[in-house]
């Protein structure tokens, strides 16, 4: 648990930063390139298939900071961040870029729709 004395802001910054470097590497981002194309549009799918690809390439980032290498150790991280990212901007421009590969956008409806 000494990696989380030392977590701060730039170490937040320098995880979601490798993080984007691993899944960016040729050989993950053509999986993640892959896994999109099989899910097309189709959101149950892109969690099907690209979510966990995310994921692994996250928790093997995260381990070597001394987070444990599994899915509470994911969890522990994201809480940090989002914790985070409400005081820097920084952080919550990586995690949207991290967020944004396996989350397709979203199109809302902008009128003031009314629900009785």
């Amino acid at each position: 648990m000494s990696y989380l004395l030392n977590f701060s802001n730039d170490t937040a910054k320098q995880i979601l930063i490798e993080i984007i470097r691993t899944v960016n590497q040729p050989e993950n981002s053509k999986k993640l390139s892959e896994a999109k194309a099989s899910a097309g549009k189709e959101m149950l799918l892109m969690m099907q298939h690209v979510f966990p690809l995310v994921m692994q390439l996250q928790t093997d980032v995260i381990k070597t900071y001394g987070f444990p290498g599994n899915r509470e150790g994911l969890v522990q991280f994201s809480q940090l961040v989002r914790e985070m990212e409400r005081e820097d901007v920084e952080i919550a421009r990586l995690r949207s870029q991290i967020r944004a590969i396996y989350l397709p956008p979203i199109a809302i409806n902008t009128t003031n729709d009314i629900l009785i």
